[in-house]
């Protein structure tokens, strides 16, 4: 319970920190408030400059307060632990000028061990607050003293012993993450040994661990490391590693370097793309530094449309098909054709010189063939169906005929198309014959298994056009239903039909405004919007990103690299994932459309080789997984050993009562988190076996698919046949769940998976 304590103790002491911030920020509010309204009072001026001083003062107090009220939410997110400078100078922030320490600041002992005391502590965030001594609170993240935060890495750490990640919500701390960046070296703060917590606490182990090689080892790790975070962003850095390596923390970082570098190259965004929610939640507490509004959006594939949320998964024989290049060439089809599925009226009767003029079902037909034949999106096509029906009755009322006069003939036609194209019964018609057609309404209209085998043709085998209508009908028509496929088939659709343009809004301008000059004074946070109300908008209006981070690259399908294509057109990249770890049945289909989306950019490659998550105990079992799975790939080598074997453990004849009590066991073993991994059609099932067990959250039943690039302090995988089962990739996806664990491993075998009768080992994870 030591790395416990530890942890609640920490974050205690962030609290305390954050709580004083606040309040000093209420004095600060409170004070430009006083500001505002002092200058406000003073109506009577005697001169034109007094009142533009008046003014001016008014303008700075309001856009002061604008900030500090602006930046109240989500305030601090980083904190680093300092050597003493070289010079020992300090800024107008309060903090040290130097970024290399003293000479002195570490001192060797007769046992070789180095030490160091802690000279400063700096707490990073939006902005910088001093307290009433003039003593730095915070160091606003652009200032040239929290560069280090940035920076800093193990390879050159500066004045660095300590980064530390903080994450808040409002004014509640909710948990804290250190990077040791001096992992051999003791600092003392305040006199007692620096507390390390997270993956830190594992480095710092390492480090500190006698032998050569262990420190060997420990610069390797963060050598590869830094220099993916470095490595030129004007291109496609490829980085590839197995389990525990790092990647995804190390595309993170990377992130925030190249923000650091050039925040007005990437003034375009970053997007980082991240299989699954429950990934994003993780990748949000990895760096909350990156959680900068507008500068970098962290999104699911289940959310990367707008409007859109997945709340439903597939299963992999839909998936498949949902996912494959098939569906290139059947959206198409469906998105004209859906045309054809509104209830369109069969016939269009208006009156034109006196008589009624009339086009029956083949001269709409007709028309409606006609304006296909373009190769603008569907819904842009409408203005073309609009001429071309107008041009159709145009030569059915006959008139063209009664005006041999060209010049004559053309004008009386401009007048037919003014006087027929305005009328209520041509445009209710226009209307209903071709509607707007949005992304979900196609979807939907392909749960209809008759039109889809129209559609679907030659592209996709009767089986799979079942499979495919059928989960198609379980989306509502609000969106609820929707797996992480659908959403990108959404965005194929809403680039097949486009959106009509939509007329302007005027913006109202208050006649008091006009008659006072008073729109002269209005706070930055007026006139461009508060950094918040930004942040809420751009999701909604940013489409493509100046830098695209894929994480767990592996996994995306043919129309889910199409989607995230989109939103990188001109982007630079980092492609972070592990072919032995993929779960997508087709990766040829899958690199081809990759290859698309990352067009002729130059590749820089990176391999990460170091297993620091899994024991060697844990790490041996799923290695074994590897070598069938793809056999002769390369395991990361895992540095550490806890001496603690795996457990196989047989289920009796109550497979939910063997589940629980594998799973008390776990919780009873380890302090933190124990993660139950199971084939994804159990995952229902296997929660309310274990309902009531753990505290909190330190208990969680995951499907195989969403255990992707998470990690706990035990792993419990049950039914290891099933999860291999659920898919021609079901190999690798079980190599995946058994490489979770930083601690504890337990595999629980039912009948399928043939377990050996005396040591308990299930077929599968036998030595082939």
């Amino acid at each position: 319970m030591k790395g416990t304590h530890v942890r609640e103790r920490e974050i205690g002491d962030e609290q305390r920190h954050l709580d004083a911030v606040y309040r000093r920020l209420t004095e600060k509010i409170a004070e430009a408030e006083y500001l505002m309204a002092d200058a406000a009072r003073r109506v009577q001026v005697g001169t034109p400059g007094a009142l533009a001083e008046r003014d001016a003062q008014v303008f700075r107090a309001g856009q002061h307060l604008s900030r500090l009220n602006n930046e109240f939410e989500d305030f601090l997110f980083g904190r680093i632990d300092l050597l003493p400078g070289k010079d020992g100078e300090r800024g107008p922030d309060g903090a040290q000028t130097s970024l290399e320490p003293a000479d002195d600041a570490v001192v060797t002992l007769p046992d070789g061990q180095a030490v160091a005391e802690i000279a400063e502590t700096l707490h990073i965030g939006r902005i910088g607050v001093l307290d009433s001594d003039y003593a730095p609170l915070v160091i606003d993240w652009r200032a040239p003293a929290a560069a280090p935060f940035y920076r800093a890495t193990p390879v050159a750490p500066g004045r660095v012993v300590r980064r530390r990640v903080i994450r808040s919500r409002g004014r509640r701390v909710l948990g804290v993450e250190d990077d040791l960046l001096r992992p051999r070296l003791r600092a003392l703060l305040n006199g007692e040994e620096l507390p390390v917590v997270g993956d830190g606490a594992l480095m710092a182990a390492l480090g500190r661990a006698r032998g050569a090689r262990m420190h060997d080892i420990v610069a390797s790790i963060q050598a590869e490391q830094d220099e993916v975070i470095r490595a030129p962003a004007g291109s496609v850095t490829e980085v590839t590693g197995g389990p525990g390596t790092g990647k995804t923390a190390v595309a993170l970082h990377r992130a925030a370097y190249l923000l650091y570098q050039d925040r007005r190259r990437y003034a375009g965004g970053i997007l980082v793309v991240s299989p699954t929610p429950l990934l994003v939640s993780y990748t949000e507490g990895v760096l909350p530094a990156l959680g900068e509004e507008g500068q970098v959006a962290i999104r699911s594939l289940g959310s990367l449309v707008d409007g859109f949320e997945a709340d439903a998964y597939d299963d992999q024989a839909v998936a498949r098909v949902k996912g494959s290049a098939a569906m290139v060439k059947l959206l198409p089809r469906a998105a004209r054709g859906a045309l054809d599925a509104a209830r369109a009226p069969e016939r269009l009767r208006v009156v034109a010189f006196g008589r009624r003029v009339e086009l029956g079902r083949e001269d709409l037909a007709r028309v409606r063939q006609q304006a296909l034949s373009g190769t603008a999106p569907v819904n842009l096509l409408r203005p073309r169906a609009r001429r071309l029906l107008l041009d159709a009755l145009w030569q059915a009322s006959g008139a063209a005929a009664r005006y041999p006069d060209g010049e004559l003939a053309a004008e009386a036609r401009d007048a037919f198309v003014e006087d027929i194209g305005t009328e209520d019964d041509f445009t209710g018609f226009l209307d209903a014959w071709w509607p707007e057609l949005t992304p979900l309404g196609v979807l939907r209209a392909m749960a209809d298994e008759q039109r889809l085998s129209r559609w679907g043709r030659r592209l996709l085998r009767p089986r799979e056009i079942r499979r495919l209508a059928r989960s198609l009908r379980r989306i509502t028509p609000e969106g609820a239903g929707l797996s992480a496929h659908d959403v990108a088939i959404l965005d194929e659709l809403r680039t097949l039909l486009g959106a009509p343009a939509r007329p302007a809004v005027p913006r109202e301008v208050d006649p008091l405004d006009q008659l006072t000059g008073l729109a002269e004074l209005t706070t930055q946070a007026d006139r461009f919007g508060s950094r918040r109300d930004r942040a809420d908008r751009d999701p909604e209006e940013r489409t493509e990103y100046a830098h695209v981070m894929v994480d767990e690259a592996q996994d995306l399908t043919p129309m889910q690299w199409r989607m995230v294509g989109r939103r990188g057109r001109h982007a630079t990249w980092t492609v972070v994932g592990d072919p032995a770890q993929s779960s997508w049945p087709a990766p040829e289909e899958a690199a081809a459309e990759q290859g698309a989306a990352l067009g002729r950019r130059p590749r820089r490659r990176f391999r990460l080789t170091v297993n620091y998550r899994n024991p060697a105990e844990i790490a041996r079992v799923a290695d074994g997984v590897l070598a069938r799975a793809m056999p002769g790939t390369e395991p990361p080598v895992a540095v550490r050993s806890t001496g603690v074997e795996p457990r196989f453990a047989v289920a009796g004849d109550d497979f939910a009562a063997s589940v629980r009590a594998e799973a008390e066991r776990l919780l009873s073993e380890v302090p933190g988190t124990v993660g139950i991994v199971v084939a994804m059609d159990r995952r229902a099932e296997v929660r309310s076996w274990v309902e009531g067990l753990g505290a909190g959250e330190r208990l969680l039943v995951l499907g195989s698919l969403e255990a992707k690039g998470l990690e706990y302090d035990a792993t419990l995988v049950a039914a290891p046949a099933g999860i291999a089962a659920e898919s021609p990739a079901g190999l690798r996806v079980l190599y995946v769940a058994l490489t979770r664990a930083t601690q504890r491993l337990t595999v629980l075998s039912g009948p399928a998976d043939a377990p050996d009768p005396d040591t308990g080992v299930p077929e599968l994870l036998r030595p082939a």
